[in-house]
Formats: C-alpha cells, structure tokens, sequence
C-alpha cells in the first residue's frame, strides 16, 4: 500500500497534508501505547488519504457526474433541443469517457487507480442501466441502492453489538488492535456513533430516492454532487471529534491515577 512507503516531504500531496494537519490538531491517538508494537504501521492521516482520496479523490469522484448533468442538460430538448434517448447516449458516454480519463491521467502518473476504478465501475453499471431503461435518473440508481446497503450493514452491526465504526477507529488509529470491545465507553461511543452512520447514509440516500422515485435526473445529478460530500465530511469530522473526547479524557484519567502515589 502506498502509505506504507517512505516519502520525501516535497512528494506528499495537497490532501495528505491537510490529513495529517487535522490527525495533528485532533491529536487521535490510541488510549494507550504498546511496547510489544515494534513494527511500522501507516499512519492514521496516510490512511486517511489513502481510504478518502483526499480532496482530489472528492474532484474526481464528481467529475462524470458531472459530465453527466450537463451533457444530459445542454443536448436535451430545453437546450439544443435533441430528443431525450439521444442526449441520454451523449451523456453516459460523457460520464464514461470521463472517468476513463482519469483512470488514464493517474496510470500516466504512476499514482494509485484504486479509487478510480471503483468509479468507473459504478459509473458503467450506472450508465448500462440508463441506456436499458432510457431513463437518466436510472444512472444514479446503483449508488442510491450502494449508500442504502451500507446502512443496513452498520445498522445491523449495532444490533449484534459489533460496532463498525469501532473497527475502523481499530484499523486506522489503534495499530490494528481491535481491543476496544473490553473498553465500556468506547464501546458505547462506537455503538451510537455507527448509529449516525446510519442516518447520515440514510439521509444521503432517502434525498437521492425521493428525486429518482420523481424522475428528476437533472435535479438528482446536482444534488448528489452539493450534498453527499459535505454531509459525509460533516459526519467523519463529528465521529473524529467525539472519539478523540473520550480516547483523550481515558488518556487523562490514566495519567492522572499513575501521578497519585507519588504525590
């Protein structure tokens, strides 16, 4: 994995260096260190980056909808005034050629196309559903289904009492230690904070259904590129937040009862 790799400070992206400012100012750390943890383990602001793409990673995922909207906008029957399959075949094959695109740049690059092929994955699933159907707002509906699927799975690992945004914290700022199960706070912590999870998902995706369920793709295109990102960055910074109060107040606590015999 990338960052698991030494680089040089001058190499390091925009993204990655605002990730490891904001790990730095929300000081996420693990509640307590381990001696027998001698290997190297990436950092939490590099897994950040890699797993969120950072704020390219928010660009590019938006740009073949984007193309999408306005090709499907510009050649409809209110603009240049082609009928609607046809401006539909223009604008799955914008979105297509699109994401392509960036697929290519980041080869040309040698950067990781992790990212953009999981997208370009969902954007042909999308666009074969488009053109089957010959209706626009079908392209967004594997992703409206994708968000809902991922709410019923952290909803249903707080009803088994297996928290996943605990397992996340475990993998991205605990070394990879998932210990926080004997940890009564933290345990409560994660367990309402998935519970969030599943209503910023289902939030997302319940304001996308209700605009396909009308057939307004245009409007669906635009309101999932202005709103899905900044309820998703409100959410990761919340959850960072509230982990970051009870990791540091344990930490406290700990420091606390070690200085009391001496004093």
């Amino acid at each position: 994995m990338s960052g698991s790799e030494p680089r040089h400070a001058a190499h390091e992206t925009v993204e990655e260096r605002l990730a490891e400012e904001v790990v730095e100012e929300l000081d996420l750390h693990p509640v307590a260190e381990r001696e027998d943890d001698d290997e190297p383990f990436p950092s939490m602001s590099e897994q950040i980056a890699e797993q969120l793409g950072g704020v390219r990673g928010l660009v590019e995922s938006s740009l073949p909808v984007l193309a999408f909207v306005l090709f499907n906008v510009l050649l409809g029957e209110s603009v240049i005034g082609l009928d609607k399959r046809t401006a539909l075949y223009w604008a799955i094959g914008g979105a297509v050629f699109s994401a392509l695109a960036i697929g290519a740049f980041r080869l040309a690059r040698r950067q990781p196309v992790r990212h953009a092929v999981n997208g370009l994955f969902g954007i042909a699933v999308g666009a074969f559903l488009a053109w089957r159907t010959g209706n626009a707002e079908d392209f967004y509906l594997p992703g409206i289904l994708l968000t809902f699927g991922q709410a019923a799975v952290l909803l249903l690992s707080v009803v088994v009492r297996k928290p996943l945004i605990g397992y996340a914290w475990g993998i991205m700022a605990n070394k990879g230690h998932q210990d926080w199960h004997d940890n009564a706070r933290l345990f409560r912590t994660f367990q309402w904070l998935t519970l969030l999870w599943v209503a910023s998902l289902s939030l997302r995706a319940g304001i996308q259904y209700y605009l396909w369920a009308l057939g307004e793709a245009n409007a669906l295109g635009i309101v999932r590129i202005l709103i899905s990102w900044p309820i998703y960055a409100a959410t990761f910074a919340f959850t960072a937040w509230a982990i970051h109060r009870v990791t540091s107040a344990q930490k406290e606590d700990v420091d606390e009862a070690e200085a009391a015999p001496a004093a």
